[in-house]
């Protein structure tokens, strides 16, 4: 390995290590300092049972008619910080068979202090079921400037998406790079990719063992047509796929309640979604859009143990875009939203507080 590389390592374990563990105490930073004043820790979600944070929902129609859910937590005008209030919309978007619940430790620690948007992806949780050929990347994409223009149409607006919902936040990027700089201050890419995935490796958690291996891909198709029985075969095998679960979205130990609530929202979502879906991520390559993220404060960040969007992409994704940050959780897999929240809530904290300054200095 050369210096230079070692150097490059070094610099992302230091930052993974230390970097996270200050930027947990958030100091100098506008929601840190909103936190130190509201008295709100980065364990905040702890308390609180998984999946229970709700608002009212909105619904807004997708350029297919698609119905989409959408819930929007507001800000508190009390909320302060260096005399000004956090005047921004950050919208998440979820990751694949997951749904917005999985934003739950985002959404404790961030209520109230921001302007927090966070909806459901077509055909997942709460969302109306598309037809499959309006079940691509691209399209989400499209749903995501559709939510922009109707939850957010004023102010600017920092993006944050996890697995799926970074690559959509990449598809809108290819698609509407004007507004980026402009619009968007700020984008969060979390444990995901803009190209080069083996779409196979996405399915091992959501199905039993014995439906996963090599013949994974050109299985898919065969499964769809018989997508009742699948669905059938994944209630029966809970207990393998509870197994599942632990290996592929986690990189450590965590909770019993995190592992039944990520398998209760895979579980939840028809193999048909999932078949729908499948073929997009084969096909994405979009390595060439991300640079346009290089004019505004972007961070990554991704587990390194992520056996589903390995960290490889993370580092690509960084090295391809200029000036972004790599907050590399050691020993964290897919759901390091959760696995980790306390460092990848303190990194976002950074980004929301970047996209700040750029909207005063405009």
């Amino acid at each position: 390995m050369s210096t230079a590389s070692t150097s490059g390592n070094r610099r992302r374990w230091l930052w993974g290590s230390i970097g996270g563990l200050l930027g947990v105490a958030a100091a100098g930073t506008a929601i840190g300092l909103l936190r130190q004043q509201r008295a709100i820790s980065h364990t905040a979600g702890d308390d609180v049972p998984l999946g229970t944070l709700r608002s009212a929902p909105i619904h807004v129609i997708a350029t297919d008619g698609t119905p989409l859910h959408v819930e929007v937590d507001e800000l508190e005008d009390s909320g302060r910080a260096g005399g000004r209030s956090p005047r921004v919309t950050v919208i998440f978007a979820h990751g694949y068979c997951l749904n917005l619940d999985s934003w739950h430790f985002q959404r404790a620690a961030y209520r109230g202090l921001v302007r927090a948007v966070y909806y459901d992806q077509r055909s997942h949780g709460r969302s109306g079921r598309c037809t499959p050929e309006h079940a691509t990347i691209d399209q989400l994409g499209r749903d995501l400037k559709q939510i922009i223009d109707e939850v957010a149409p004023e102010g600017p607006v920092v993006l944050v998406g996890h697995s799926m919902g970074g690559m959509t936040i990449v598809a809108f990027a290819e698609q509407f790079p004007e507004l980026i700089g402009t619009k968007v201050l700020g984008v969060g890419l979390i444990a995901t990719t803009a190209g080069g995935l083996d779409p196979s490796r996405i399915l091992l958690p959501m199905l039993p063992a014995r439906l996963t291996g090599r013949a994974t891909h050109r299985a898919v198709a065969t499964l769809q047509r018989g997508h009742r029985t699948v669905d059938a075969v994944r209630r029966v095998g809970r207990v393998i796929a509870n197994s599942a679960t632990n290996r592929f979205a986690f990189g450590s130990d965590v909770p019993e309640s995190y592992l039944r609530f990520v398998d209760d929202m895979l579980s939840a979502t028809p193999f048909e979604v999932v078949a729908d879906f499948f073929p997009s991520f084969g096909s994405l390559d979009k390595f060439h859009a991300v640079e346009a993220l290089s004019t505004i404060p972007v961070s990554i960040i991704c587990g390194t143990q992520d056996k589903l969007t390995s960290i490889g992409h993370s580092r690509k994704l960084h090295a391809q875009i200029a000036g972004s940050r790599l907050l590399e959780c050691e020993g964290a897999g897919h759901m390091v939203t959760m696995e980790r929240h306390e460092h990848l809530n303190a990194e976002l904290d950074q980004l929301i507080t970047a996209a700040l300054d750029r909207a005063g200095a405009r």
